[in-house]
């Protein structure tokens, strides 16, 4: 299939998404569209794929002008997407998933399932999926399920795939057999357009490059672009890829995870055992899939989530299941995870949320009233600091970039006086150049001596900021290495393979 895109225009309000947008992709190519998150990627997808209409320009598929009602009708004429949030029904075998809303019958309006598991089985051949067709879905690893999602695609004739950030959630393993899969697809005459935000990626497999900023095009590149280029067209500026450390001199042990047990929202053991040491001047960086029971483990650390057994210590005091007001002030900072939801109040000024964390104590308050001329002046000199762009300290945080958000949360912490910090997942969703900034505040505040633990699914984020890697696969460590074991290795251990070189 030859795909354009010709003028594509698309408009949310007073918001326009995609300005203008002009691609050709060509039979057999793997055609990258890269770009940051908010730039405008995932809604052009959708034009193409029927679920949003286009305001303006064209869709031209085999020379032909073509216009989608919806999915259903972008699906027969031959486009296929594997979407970042798999559409999968975890309690459904493969057959019935892959063959849902297209079930071939029978007579008597039967569902044929020899047929569809038979065709099933011969694409899966075909282009070495390895899938097995009764197999339930939600007993499936995360790579195997993408499979299961592009086999739908394959089983209803795609000619174009799209692939919408598809790596997110896979170890490096994983990443590599995708990748082995896409130049199968293209061998035989497949079209994908591979959606993504990571650098290294889009040079491994790519045959073109369309940057898209700000919801335009704003160059295109081949594969031997540096990432330094391709970085730069993404932001608009010249970004510095390689985080600067002191050298590694850790001092004492300043924080210590004992035996950690914890249970997520369900009831459900999701921290098995943890245990964990982090000291002075070092960054401990916590690596793993999404799911693994990261998220719980911070929860927890913050005084949000219940401890069921085992200790956390910090500078040798026990926090566990004190309040997060408590831990706070007994000198952790915290940089959570939803930045929306657990870290900013929206509706409150810039101003107000740089203090959060102590609106009610000297200077920003007196006995109980608020003196709001140092509130000001405190958000005014972080704003500086911290390079938070915005109009005014006045301005709801809900009026600031995601990028912009981010930072106001590194400056309220990484300014107060702590001792330890907690880092999850702190540059999801920025562009570059923020992950640049947040990087190396993280990075400054490890070299004045201090200790963090910084929890993260990007194992580009890992491997920079990490004077050790611990690896957690569900719910226990599988492993602490050091950051010059290969990500294969890494890789294994986010799979539960405990081989690897302990550093502990």
């Amino acid at each position: 299939m030859r795909l354009e895109l010709r003028g594509i225009t698309k408009r949310f309000g007073s918001l326009t998404a995609n300005d203008d947008i002009s691609i050709t992709v060509e039979p057999g190519q793997i055609h990258s569209l890269l770009g940051e998150n908010g730039a405008g990627k995932s809604t052009l997808m959708n034009v193409l794929f029927g679920l949003l209409h286009p305001d303006e320009g064209e869709i031209i598929i085999d020379g032909v002008v073509t216009k989608f009602a919806d999915s259903g009708e972008a699906v027969r004429r031959g486009i296929g997407m594997v979407h970042q949030h798999f559409m999968l029904v975890p309690v459904f075998s493969v057959t019935e998933n892959v063959v849902l809303g297209f079930e071939p019958t029978k007579s008597l309006n039967r569902i044929d399932y020899k047929k569809a598991t038979d065709d099933i089985r011969r694409v899966s051949k075909e282009f070495n999926l390895e899938v097995d067709p009764d197999a339930i879905v939600e007993n499936l690893s995360v790579g195997i399920q993408q499979r299961v999602e592009i086999l739908k695609a394959l089983s209803h004739d795609a000619e174009l795939l799209i692939l919408d950030e598809p790596t997110a959630v896979l170890t490096p393993q994983e990443i590599d057999a995708l990748m082995a899969i896409m130049r199968s697809l293209a061998a035989s005459g497949k079209s994908i357009l591979f959606i993504t935000h990571k650098l290294k990626e889009v040079r491994a497999i790519a045959d073109v490059i369309t940057v898209i900023r700000h919801g335009k095009v704003v160059g295109t590149a081949d594969p031997t672009a540096s990432e330094s280029d391709l970085a730069s067209l993404m932001v608009g500026r010249e970004v510095e890829l390689t985080v600067q450390k002191d050298a590694y001199a850790p001092g004492e042990s300043v924080f210590e995870i004992r035996d950690l047990v914890v249970r997520d929202d369900r009831g459900l053991v999701v921290v098995n055992g943890v245990s964990l040491d982090v000291y002075a001047g070092e960054i401990l960086a916590l690596a793993g899939v999404q799911g693994n029971g990261q998220t719980e483990l911070v929860e927890a650390i913050a005084g949000m989530r219940p401890v069921e057994s085992g200790t956390i210590t910090m500078n040798g005091r026990d926090i566990t299941n004190e309040s997060p007001r408590k831990i706070l002030d007994a000198g952790l900072g915290h940089i959570p995870e939803d930045r929306q939801r657990d870290g900013l109040v929206l509706t409150m000024s810039l101003a107000d949320n740089l203090v959060l964390n102590t609106p009610r104590r000297p200077p920003f308050a007196n006995h109980g009233t608020r003196n709001l001329g140092v509130v000001a002046s405190h958000a005014e000199q972080l704003v500086k600091d911290f390079d938070i762009r915005a109009t005014s300290v006045k301005e709801p945080a809900s009026s600031l970039s995601g990028g912009n958000q981010q930072k106001v949360i590194v400056a309220r912490e990484l300014s107060r006086n702590i001792d330890f910090l907690v880092a999850s997942q702190p540059t999801r969703g920025l562009d570059v150049g923020s992950i640049e900034y947040v990087h190396r505040q993280i990075v400054n505040h490890r070299n004045r001596g201090n200790g963090s633990l910084v929890v993260s699914s990007e194992l580009d984020e890992v491997y920079a900021l990490g004077d050790r890697i611990a690896v957690m696969y569900a719910g226990k460590i599988s492993g602490i290495v050091d950051p010059s074991t290969s990500r294969e290795d890494i890789g294994l251990l986010m799979a539960g393979t405990t081989a690897g070189t302990s550093s502990e």
